[in-house]
């Protein structure tokens, strides 16, 4: 079963797995969405942590020294950033932190990457404007997006169908640039939310 879901919270990510191991849905890999295989119900310990890794051995350390300490690996690979635990020793505490600031820093090493993820699409933006492919004008004349050839003098069904086919293309012609600002936007906020976590956790 896979499902789709966005958090920013990861103490609400983290409940909301375990709810799910309850039900008999345990997870696999976050690949493409939450993917879960099908099992036996489970009163399941499920902790994340965001780090990202230059070099596949610092990776191999870090999940080995979690699995020393009682906590498996479920998901997550060097570069993907979020890391999913879960507790196999019930000797051990409910808590992958050892104190307040290490589980607030996973929160500033997350709003850090949307801030970066954010920037690297403003010299996109900024080509996009130079080169003339961001038109301001179809906001003021939209009937130049459409090419049909004398479709404004067109009625009835001969008009609707042809407007109608062409629409998509021409929506995609002059407002696809709209999807760069929208995404620096996006990631901005992620960014914001995430530090506000960052300030909430330390305290």
């Amino acid at each position: 079963m896979r499902k789709f879901k966005f958090f920013i919270d990861f103490e609400k990510e983290e409940k909301w797995l375990e709810e799910m191991a309850k039900k008999g849905y345990h997870l696999q890999n976050t690949t493409f969405g939450y993917k879960f295989i099908e099992g036996k119900s489970e009163q399941a310990t499920i902790k994340i942590d965001f780090r990202k890794f230059k070099r596949n051995a610092d990776f191999v350390d870090y999940c080995t020294m979690f699995a020393d300490s009682g906590w498996k690996h479920l998901t997550g690979s060097k570069g993907s950033g979020i890391q999913y635990f879960k507790k196999t020793n019930d000797s051990i505490g409910d808590e992958i932190f050892s104190d307040h600031h290490s589980k607030a820093a996973r929160y500033k090493r997350y709003s850090d990457m949307f801030i970066s993820l954010a920037v690297s699409y403003i010299p996109l933006f900024i080509i996009f404007y130079l080169t003339n492919i961001i038109d301001f004008d179809a906001f003021i004349n939209p009937k130049e997006l459409y090419f049909t050839p004398g479709l404004w003098d067109r009625t009835g069904t001969s008009f609707w169908f042809s407007f109608l086919f062409e629409t998509p293309f021409a929506l995609m012609r002059g407002f696809i640039w709209l999807v760069i600002p929208v995404t620096i936007i996006s990631y901005l906020i992620f960014a914001y939310k995430s530090n506000k976590l960052f300030l909430q956790n330390q305290k």
